[in-house]
This record gives structure tokens, C-alpha cells and sequence, in this order.
């Protein structure tokens, strides 16, 4: 896969994982099963994409973990948005807002 299209790919799952947290702090799974659930099975984020994806975002000031006890009462590492991470995604957003607006304009076009 050329280079380009893995920085778009990971570009993408950061600003979902982005998205994931603006609803709160979560642990890695619950992550991958918001996205799941919310694209209707469509998305299915494998678990190593997802932690390289925390890591860097984490790396990049954007997310801050912390550990926990998730729902099953086991020991889970919790990340949440930094103040810098919100503007960052609020960027993102509007940035994949208007491209995929531009991609079904052409796409609809008969």
C-alpha cells in the first residue's frame, strides 16, 4: 500500500477514535465496539490499528490515559481527549466534513 494511502487510513482512524472520546473517557475495547456499533458492524477496527492509534495520539498530546476497572471490574487503560485533542478533532471533523461532501458530489454525479 503506498504511503499516502496509509496516512489517509491512519488519518481516519484517529479522527474516529477522536470522535469515540469526545463522549467521555473509554477503554481500547469499548473504543472498537463504538465504532462498530455506531457504523452498524460496518467499521470493525482490529485491535493492534486501534493501540497504535491510541499510542499516537496519545504521543501527540491529543488523548491522556489513566488506568481503571472497567465494567467487568478488570484492570483497563482509560484515554481521554485533551483540551488539544478536542481542537485538533474539531479541525479533523470539519476537514473530513468537507471532503466527503466533495467525493458524493462526484460520486452522484450523472
Amino acid at each position: 500500500m503506498p504511503s499516502s494511502d496509509l496516512d489517509l487510513l491512519q488519518g481516519t482512524l484517529d479522527t474516529l477514535v477522536l470522535k469515540t472520546l469526545s463522549w467521555g473517557p473509554r477503554h481500547g475495547y469499548a473504543v472498537a465496539r463504538w465504532i462498530r456499533d455506531t457504523s452498524d458492524g460496518t467499521l470493525l477496527v482490529e485491535d493492534r490499528a486501534l493501540y497504535v492509534s491510541l499510542h499516537r495520539l496519545e504521543a501527540r498530546g491529543w488523548v491522556q490515559s489513566e488506568w481503571g476497572l472497567s465494567e467487568n471490574n478488570r484492570k483497563a487503560k482509560y484515554y481521554e481527549l485533551t483540551p488539544a485533542g478536542r481542537r485538533h478533532f474539531r479541525q479533523k471533523a470539519s476537514d473530513w466534513t468537507a471532503y466527503a461532501n466533495a467525493v458524493f458530489k462526484i460520486l452522484r454525479t450523472t
